[in-house]
């Protein structure tokens, strides 16, 4: 299960070869994003809970508590926050 925050969405997700952001935009959640390949950072968005895998480590700084929904994997139950969500 994914828990955006802060509205508080819910979603399942069934396929361990998606990206986060394509399981997000397969639920039409509104998130920022531009380049699908961790070079701009701006689908960036905190980790709250849980655990994400990266195929391709993203070439944009990101912080601790921090990860790119176009190129990390949902691997465990995750809660996350969305910068400016809709």
């Amino acid at each position: 299960m994914i828990i955006i925050r802060p509205s508080g969405t819910e979603i399942q997700y069934y396929n361990l070869y998606d990206t986060l952001l394509s399981i997000i935009e397969s639920y039409h959640i509104y998130i920022e994003y531009q380049c699908r390949a961790g070079y701009c950072g701006c689908c960036r968005t905190r980790l709250l809970k849980g655990t994400v895998t990266y195929n391709i480590l993203p070439l944009t700084c990101i912080k601790p508590g921090e990860i790119l929904p176009c190129l990390c994997y949902v691997h465990s139950d995750i809660e996350i926050e969305l910068y400016g969500s809709m």
